[in-house]
């Protein structure tokens, strides 16, 4: 490729601030992984030693044609860009530049910029690449940049399959000796479907060594036992861990039976994974260590980092540069380690004192103090784990990642996630929608009244849970039983008294408790004592036997208006549960499309009796939380059952035409007249007077620091200011996400009685999230009042407000 022009800076001036925005982790193809920032003025001899690296062969393909080596001044300048018309990023391997990808815009089409790539001929063939290809996309898209141009010769071929396989519009130039590429950088459907199989790829090899290690070494491994060090140890021989234990102690020849050894460079190979438990001064210098040996990857158990202040922040964040540049993962630190029970790869990689049984369960939590008591009390519910991960403060290894994992793992069919802070929102969202169709996810994240959280949730068909015992009795259900076909419950007791109260949970938690059909009435009156009442629910009386139980439940399951059953069974009025256990057993296993949940109140050790082999009917103390728990499990079915969503091509949209209006104004409030013109260049019309009878609406969209931009709908007066009935949604909206917004206030019924045109006002949502998705300098815009007209009519859009951000440089989310 021609090198860009480079500007002249006869002075070095001052540049706009850095963009720490675009230091971002990132996994080439291969899963190891690197770390990407910009390029900064102390680069320079960096960037020196970095061409000198570089074979003629591909000084040729950068140069397009014969060979002449730049002189190390001249290279050296390439390390002072302003971030904005010139913006290169370099790929870190260690603290070696492995790639470079740089841009120059084109003074006379500001919306293009010449780019070039150059990747150090011992990392080509690895995806780095690509993996700068999306980088520098994100960057130039947020920066006005539209169309990226390069030159490439034409027997480049590596070069060449990169822009053909991105996904991104390609327009290539005629055969010759050399191709000219066109780059729409536009987020096109298939450029991100195209990087999240790539990213899912690369993010999998990357977590192999951590979750099926070959051999893991400790570091601060210690001889007395109930110490972190020791423990560790100690439960990775307990666990069944079929690789190499390395404990590393330099005052040590044993530790738990096993041979000690005095530093990671006297181990007889390089471990897969190391976990560190020393104090946490000394971990910067245990993690280079790791590096140098060539571990793949480490696990920080020790504290003393984030939690203590800003400086401790910065240590760990430093910790995880390094890791990422030195193509390891990192875990924690503040965390308590990794398990996995799958029989191939067992590995308890934690100084827990509780290790979790088998089953088809996985977690993720943030929290290392709360995993100790999650495993103890995950084991006492006989909750069975395929993995457990404490990732601690977070820095590398994310429950993102994590989820990625567990996507493709066939032990794992429940995914549990306990979130105090979101990386990356957007990215969790895009994850998450591909998997829940397939694996249940259940969170519980504090502060419930984060409207942008429980919008994420929603759009991402992950069930939000109020608390960790809530969270463990909707997995308790997920795992062992099918979520129900419906909301319809029939429930079945030998007392009035906990039925009512079952009733009424199942009411509060979107269930109904339909009247059972007739047929299924008479069969319960033929097979039941006289007394029994065979409306729903089913009051066997306190006579009831096992034989009882086994027939009223075969007949709810068998009536068609009924997608689930729970059965109360209180001890005291009447002996033997363990025969009325196993009659809930037979009946469960007749019917297993049918969820059957239990609820023995006062029962002492029950849950042992409803485990069969593989089948197990999910019990609770309370019939409360079987009713919430089968709320959670019915709304997410029909979360699963609704077609997906799309985002739509929307007609009358001039995009040009708003970037085009963008460029010409100043940061802050646009006058009235301009924001007007740009929302009409979405095909949004704002007109003023009185725009005819309905009900008044306002639709907002403020960029969140976290979330990214967030839009809310809400009748305007006292519906939205004193009922907090408010609707919020995530960008980008599908067609999905635009109808079940507006759908979602408790003042729906009242919109549905005037006939308001449902959707134009979907529509307009969506219109709007397609401008704020293509125009990210919108930091805030208000429609209000928004009148709703009758079907047929539209809305009508009587003031419309927007606000530009100050920061015009600032990268677009990963």
């Amino acid at each position: 490729m021609t090198t860009p022009p480079y500007p002249s800076y006869p002075s070095y001036p001052s540049y706009p601030s850095y963009p720490e925005d675009l230091e971002r982790p990132g996994l080439v193809r291969t899963g190891r992984s690197t770390f990407v920032r910009p390029i900064r003025p102390e680069d320079a001899d960096r960037l020196v030693a970095f061409v000198g690296t570089l074979s003629r062969a591909t000084l040729a393909y950068r140069s397009l044609g014969p060979v002449v080596r730049a002189r190390d001044d001249v290279i050296r300048r390439g390390a002072h860009v302003d971030y904005l018309n010139e913006l290169a990023l370099v790929a870190l391997a260690g603290d070696e530049i492995a790639g470079l990808v740089r841009y120059v815009r084109d003074p006379e089409e500001p919306e293009h910029a010449e780019v070039t790539f150059t990747i150090r001929d011992d990392h080509q063939s690895e995806g780095f690449g690509r993996l700068l290809l999306e980088h520098i996309a994100g960057a130039a898209r947020a920066r006005g940049i539209r169309v990226l141009e390069a030159d490439v010769l034409a027997d480049n071929a590596r070069m060449i399959n990169v822009f053909l396989g991105s996904g991104y519009r390609i327009e290539a130039g005629p055969p010759g000796q050399v191709i000219h590429f066109e780059i729409a950088v536009d987020p096109q459907a298939q450029a991100v479907a195209r990087a999240e199989r790539r990213e899912q790829t690369a993010v999998r090899r990357s977590l192999k060594p951590l979750l099926e290690p070959r051999s893991v070494a400790v570091i601060g491994a210690n001889r007395d036992p109930l110490t972190i060090g020791h423990e560790i140890v100690a439960n990775l021989l307990r666990g069944g861990f079929a690789g190499s234990v390395f404990p590393v102690n330099p005052r040590a020849d044993r530790i738990a039976g096993v041979r000690a050894y005095a530093s990671l460079r006297d181990l007889p190979e390089p471990p897969d994974l190391a976990l560190v438990a020393v104090r946490a001064e000394a971990v910067p210098g245990v993690v280079r260590e790791c590096a140098d040996v060539g571990v793949k990857a480490v696990v920080v158990v020790s504290t003393g980092f984030g939690e203590t202040g800003v400086d401790g922040r910065a240590t760990e964040l430093e910790l995880a540069r390094f890791a990422r540049a030195s193509g390891m993962r990192l875990v924690g630190p503040n965390c308590m380690g990794v398990v996995n029970t799958t029989p191939a790869a067992r590995l308890a990689a934690t100084f827990s004192p509780a290790l979790p049984t088998p089953g088809r369960v996985a977690m993720s939590s943030q929290s290392g103090p709360l995993g100790l008591a999650v495993l103890d009390f995950a084991r006492r519910l006989r909750l069975g784990f395929s993995g457990f991960v404490s990732v601690g403060h977070a820095v590398d290894v994310s429950t993102n990642d994590l989820l990625q994992w567990w996507e493709e793992d066939p032990g794992t069919s429940v995914i549990l996630l306990h979130v105090e802070t979101f990386g990356n929102p957007r990215r969790f969202a895009r994850v998450a929608r591909r998997i829940a169709p397939r694996k249940p996810i259940v969170a519980v994240h504090p502060g419930h009244a984060d409207s942008a959280v429980s919008s994420l949730f929603a759009q991402s068909g992950v069930i939000r849970t109020r608390s960790l015992q809530e969270l463990f009795d909707v997995a308790l259900l997920l795992a062992h039983q099918p979520p129900p076909p419906g909301n319809r419950v029939a429930v079945i007791t030998n007392a009035g008294g906990p039925a009512a109260l079952t009733v009424g949970a199942c009411e509060a938690s979107g269930l109904c408790v339909p009247a059972l059909g007739e047929h299924t009435r008479q069969t319960l009156r033929t097979a039941l004592a006289p007394r029994a009442d065979v409306a729903n629910p089913v009051d066997l009386t306190p006579m009831a036997t096992a034989a009882h139980y086994r027939q009223a439940l075969d007949a709810v399951l068998a009536d068609d208006g009924i997608d689930a059953a729970i059965v109360l069974f209180m001890p005291p009025l009447a002996d033997k549960p363990d025969e009325v256990a196993s009659a809930i057993l037979d009946a469960a296993a007749a019917r297993p499309d049918k969820p059957v949940l239990a609820s023995f109140l006062g029962g002492a050790g029950v849950a042992d009796l409803l485990h069969r082999g593989d089948l197990v009917v999910p019990t609770y103390t309370f019939p409360e939380a079987a009713a919430t728990s089968l709320g959670h499990a019915a709304a997410y079915q029909t979360w699963r059952s609704t077609p997906a969503g799309v985002v739509p091509d929307l007609a009358g949209v001039d995009a040009e035409r708003g970037r085009a209006l963008i460029a010409t104004c100043a940061r802050g409030p646009l006058p009235a007249a301009v924001a007007a013109e740009l929302l009409a260049s979405y095909g949004i019309a704002v007109r003023g007077g009185e725009p005819g009878p309905g009900p008044d609406a306002f639709l907002t969209v403020r960029a969140d620091p976290v979330f990214g931009p967030v839009v809310a709908f809400g009748l305007t007066g006292d519906y939205a200011d004193l009922m907090a009935d408010v609707a919020h949604r995530v960008t980008p909206l599908s067609d999905r996400d635009a109808r079940e917004m507006v759908r979602s206030l408790r003042a729906t019924p009242l919109l549905e009685k005037q006939g308001v045109d449902f959707g134009a006002l979907e529509e307009t949502v969506l219109r709007l999230s397609a401008m704020v998705e293509d125009l990210p300098e919108i930091e805030a815009l208000e429609l209000r009042p928004v009148r709703l007209l009758p079907a047929g009519d539209g809305v009508a859009v009587s003031h419309a407000t927007i606000r530009l951000a100050d920061n015009t440089t600032g990268g677009a989310p990963a």
